[in-house]
């Protein structure tokens, strides 16, 4: 099945990046049911594939993939997700350009990096930009139990990005200085080491 787009238009949006990338219009969602991951996404490295109806990627070293849509400012992402290692260690990125990826082992994003079950499973981090800053907040303590997957719902509302964990707040920011506009307004899945499966992404304007 190929990607559904729930956008009558998006080929004709105004909101476009330096690489052209279309809008979502009110909204965009992929069930992975195909062969191919295909031209939505911008492979930047990685064993990207997918796999029985699932995206599924191990040992990325942080070279994510892009959803070659552009965001609006205020915007719900929600997908499910598990880890099939005990390190959990899920990793997505939001607001982020939609091309950049590690070119070493230290790595400063364009976006705002979420982590779940980080560092062996000992902590949930929302991160702007860099996942080591001094700035970075830690969630609630919950660990990723391998094998179970997990319904997350991501929003920006204003300045405030909050972050749900099966309809459970697992981290939030109020960032006085929000990514936005050019260069941050792109949704990526990510990954280090672990072995991931994600599905039914759905991209949703507010």
């Amino acid at each position: 099945m190929s990607v559904s787009v729930s956008v009558l238009a998006f080929l004709f949006t105004t909101a476009c990046t330096p690489q052209g990338d279309p809008g979502i219009g009110t909204g965009f969602a992929d069930d992975f049911e195909r062969a191919l991951i295909g031209a939505a996404y911008e492979r930047t490295g990685g064993n990207w594939q997918i796999k029985s109806g699932e995206l599924r990627v191990q040992g990325a070293k942080n070279h994510p993939l892009w959803l070659l849509r552009t965001l609006p400012r205020d915007v719900r992402v929600e997908f499910d997700v598990r880890s099939e290692s005990p390190e959990g260690d899920i990793k997505v990125e939001i607001f982020g350009d939609g091309t950049s990826f590690a070119s070493a082992d230290s790595y400063v994003a364009t976006s705002y990096v979420i982590i779940f079950g980080g560092w062996n499973n000992t902590a949930n981090v929302l991160a702007r930009m860099n996942e080591h800053g001094r700035d970075r907040v830690v969630g609630v303590p919950r660990r990723v139990e391998p094998g179970r997957v997990y319904r997350f719902r991501i929003e920006r509302i204003g300045r405030v990005l909050t972050v749900w964990v099966d309809d459970e707040v697992l981290v939030e920011m109020d960032d006085a200085e929000p990514l936005e506009g050019r260069g941050h307004d792109h949704f990526g899945f990510n990954n280090w080491q672990s072995e991931l499966f994600f599905d039914n992404l759905r991209v949703t304007a507010l």
